[in-house]
């Protein structure tokens, strides 16, 4: 890929080159400038694309999935959501994995464990719970819940609960990049719980308040909070709109933090939840990173590379890294709520984060490309 731009790599083909590549590429090298301008762009050129997954049409494989296969011959019993670029590393968008998981009452996975961070957010149903190095913790309606790397995990959906679907998010596709991906099951199949149900959150979800001893000897990685409850963290959402204008391209939004430390709750993933106001029409910007919505409530729209797709509650859609974008509560009396999860830590610990608002118009909103 040639570049007639001084500084780009612009060599001319000849039969001498081509016989020289021939011979590097059958001793395993090859010449820089023949893939230079390719691998090094000018800026970001992710092959994912933005997709949204509408509930209307999932719902119906999630309620098939049980009458077709056994959590426990099926590890987990997930429909994927993979982007049409990202099919090669069953990718939702960029390095991030998601799916919609599905069991019923009385059902249970066994335990297992693997060096990609995990969280799930539910979606719906009653009864279910999810036990971490010990810990049952008890699962309603989008509350939001961490498996980090490394720990021992399991799920299931207690005997008088209901169906309970719930969205995971994984960094299966950074870990395997990485070429550091493990997995292991647990050897009964099953972990005792040897500590109290919810746990965690009662000991470590007090704000600005904590657990002197505990905190001293805190030296994991991720939060020690594993259970986020969806209506306090809502509750601080609304909160803090009645005081803050919030963000000019995500409204009012807050993320999801290790107590100990206000960073992210995991390494690899952050989260976040964010209100936009009724009416709200948000500016457009683009950042590196990748970004995974579920809408928790409400409905609206996103203008995502000059294209809107709009949303209603339970829909599942992705924002590639350097794609612009912008979000709008298409209800004039009711507030929109978006639960998202991305690789944005990875991006700053790296260094490498950057963000632009856009400035193609003078609202700072895109123009919407027919088709």
């Amino acid at each position: 890929m040639r570049e007639d731009i001084p500084g780009r790599a612009n060599v001319a083909d000849t039969p001498e080159l081509a016989a020289y590549y021939e011979d590097l590429a059958a001793r395993e090298m090859g010449a820089l400038w023949t893939v230079a301008n390719e691998i090094e762009p000018w800026f970001p050129k992710p092959k994912s694309v933005p997709v949204i997954w509408r509930w209307q049409d999932v719902r119906p494989f999630v309620d098939r999935a049980p009458g077709l296969v056994r959590p426990e011959d099926a590890g987990r019993r997930v429909v994927m959501l993979v982007n049409p670029g990202r099919r090669d590393i069953s990718a939702a968008v960029g390095l991030l994995y998601t799916g919609v998981q599905v069991m019923d009452p009385g059902e249970c996975a066994s335990a297992h464990r693997h060096m990609a961070s995990a969280l799930r957010f539910i979606m719906e149903g009653a009864g279910a719970y999810t036990i971490v190095e010990g810990e049952r913790m008890t699962l309603g309606a989008r509350d939001f819940v961490l498996t980090p790397n490394g720990t021992w995990h399991e799920h299931g959906v207690a005997e008088g609960g209901t169906r309970s679907i719930w969205q995971d998010g994984l960094d299966i596709p950074l870990m395997n990049a990485l070429d550091a991906n493990f997995y292991a099951v647990h050897p009964d199949l099953h972990q005792g719980e040897t500590k109290p149900v919810d746990g965690s959150a009662a000991l470590w979800s007090g704000g600005i308040i904590q657990p002197t001893e505990l905190r001293k000897n805190w030296q994991k990685p991720w939060s020690p909070v594993l259970k986020y409850a969806f209506e306090p963290a809502f509750e601080a959402l609304t909160r803090a709109a009645k005081v803050h204008e919030g963000s000019p391209f995500d409204g009012v939004i807050m993320e999801y933090v290790n107590p100990l430390t206000g960073g992210p709750v995991m390494p690899t993933i952050g989260a976040s939840l964010q209100l936009l106001r009724p009416g709200q029409h948000t500016r457009a910007h683009r950042h590196t990173g990748s970004i995974v919505y579920q809408v928790a409530r409400g409905k609206g729209f996103s203008i995502i590379d000059g294209k809107r797709y709009d949303w209603s509650e339970k829909d599942i859609f992705v924002v590639p890294s350097w794609s612009l974008h912008e979000h709008g509560n298409a209800s004039e009396s009711e507030d929109a709520c978006l639960f998202s999860f991305n690789d944005l830590p990875v991006m700053r610990a790296l260094g490498i984060y950057h963000e632009e608002a856009y400035t193609g118009t003078p609202d700072g909103r895109q123009a919407i490309i027919a088709g």
